[in-house]
Parts: structure tokens; sequence; C-alpha cells
């Protein structure tokens, strides 16, 4: 049995992960065979994402001194939390991972996002956006529009005095 001092470690540690992680998922873990969680962890890794199995009375006292309200009802059962500094990347992966091998045991039970505490379908809402990288994209391609609309606007005139130009030198060449 680990005694005070390695416990308050933990739950320091714990808290260290709560304020550097954008978003966090909670997830009951059951059911997974070790293959499972072997590649559910190469997954999580490659994204950044850090998956670990903690005790759920030491992350309640990690929350309650941070003041994240509303994780309580969570904390019941098997519980793994994936850390990380993207928002989406913990909630796409696990998602994806329980519909991909088909997990009934395998749950999500909640997140928290930005210091707030999600429920599970507002979790899965999360995992549903599109990644980062496809809304930067979205948001240039909105700013780019424009600009490729005024070029296109001051080529005009441009356009049009070479057609003048050219119909003159035909008449030229003609007389």
């Amino acid at each position: 049995m680990p005694n005070i001092e390695e416990k308050s470690l933990v739950v320091s540690e714990i808290k260290e992960k709560f304020q550097q992680s954008s978003g966090i998922v909670l997830a009951d873990y059951r059911g997974l065979t070790v293959a499972q969680v072997t590649q559910l962890r190469s997954q999580l890794r490659k994204a950044g994402v850090e998956y670990r199995v903690l005790k759920n009375t030491l992350v309640r006292r990690a929350a309650d001194e941070l003041g994240v309200e509303g994780l309580d009802p969570y904390l019941k059962g098997p519980t793994a939390l994936a850390f990380s500094a993207d928002p989406v990347a913990p909630a796409k992966i696990l998602t994806n991972f329980a519909k991909e091998n088909k997990l009934k045991t395998f749950q999500i039970k909640a997140g928290v996002l930005e210091g707030k505490v999600i429920g599970a379908d507002n979790v899965k809402a999360l995992a549903d956006l599109p990644s980062r990288e496809v809304l930067l994209t979205m948001v240039l391609r909105g700013m780019q529009a424009p600009l490729a609309g005024m070029v296109n606007v001051l080529q005009g005139p441009i356009r049009k005095m070479g057609y003048a130009l050219e119909e003159v030198r035909k008449l030229k060449a003609a007389q």
C-alpha cells in the first residue's frame, strides 16, 4: 500500500497533467484484451496523447484541488484517462477505436475540455469534428476566395485592353 507521500506525489502529477492538457477523456476500459490495449496505446502515443489508468480517489482529489467540478459521478469503476494538448485527439482516437473494434464494454465516460467537464455525448460530438488541419484548410480557403475574386476583377480591364489592341492590330494588317 503506497504511503501518504507517494499518494500526494501522484495527486500533484495528475494536477500537472490536468493543467497541461486542453482535452482529457475518461473511459471505462473493461473488456479490452492485452493486444487491444497495446494497439490503443500505440495509436494514442502517435498522436501525442498520454493514456493512464489512475485511481479514482486520486483523480478526484486532484480535480477538487484544481476546482474542476462535476467529475465525481464519472469516477466509478475502472477508469483510464487520456491527456492531450489537442482537445480533439483523445476523443477522436478513443471513439474510433471503440467503433473499429466493435467494443460493447469499452465506454467513454466523460471528458474535460479546457477545465470544464463534458458528458460522453459531447465527447462523441467533439470526436466528429474535423481535424485541426482540415479546419485550418477550410479557414485558409475562405480567406483565399475573396482574393482570387479580386484578382479576376482587376485583370478584367487589362484583358479587355489586350482584346482591343489585338483588334487594332488586325485592322492595321488588313489595310
